[in-house]
Order: C-alpha cells, then structure tokens, then sequence
C-alpha cells in the first residue's frame, strides 16, 4: 500500500525539480533540461507534460516558461509539505498504536 504512496511522492519530487529548472531558467527546453538536472530526456519530457497539464507551464517557440499558478505553488510549498508531514505523523502514530495493540494481545496468550 505505502509503495505506490512512496513512488508518488519520488514523482512529484521530479516535477516540482523541473518546474524550479523551468522557473530558475527559462525559457528551457528539454535537451538543456535534461543535461542540467541530469535525467533522461524521456523524464523531462514526462515531467513537462504533466505540469503543462497542470497548469503550471506553458510551452513557448524557445521553451517551457513558468506561469503564475508556478510561482503560487513555490510561495506555498512549505507550507504544504508541512501538512502533508504531519498527516504522516499521524499515519505513524495509529501504526504505532496498532503495534501496541498487537504485542499486548500476543502477550496475553501466554
């Protein structure tokens, strides 16, 4: 369950590294991408598309250039990662708590 969770969030991590490429740099475009942040140029690609989708850039003749809604994302960043910690803070606390449950129940059989 916690591997597809985990693979999601290695991936947003890549987007959200484009989009500060993009931010950083642009207009930029996928061979100038792909060399700076050393990826594959098909992850580049995957990336850019995903956050065009998103809203988050928009292609140009000369490259990918950030929008707006980028610039609210970064200024929010923290702030969100903060929320999304502490969720799994919570997530860790019921595992926790499970794991207590278990060992007092495994003990009571003796």
């Amino acid at each position: 369950m916690l591997e597809k969770l985990k693979n999601e969030i290695e991936l947003a991590t890549r987007h959200i590294e484009v989009l500060a490429a993009v931010s950083r740099y642009q207009p930029i475009g996928i061979i100038k991408l792909a060399e700076l942040l050393e990826m594959p140029q098909h992850r580049i690609r995957y990336s850019l598309r995903v956050l065009e989708n998103l809203g988050y850039i928009r292609a140009s003749s000369t490259g990918a250039v950030a929008t707006e809604q980028a610039k609210n994302l970064f200024s929010d960043l923290d702030s969100d990662i903060e929320e999304i910690i502490q969720l799994f803070m919570v997530m860790k606390e019921h595992g926790a708590r499970a794991s207590v449950i278990r060992n007092k129940e495994n003990n009571q059989h003796y």
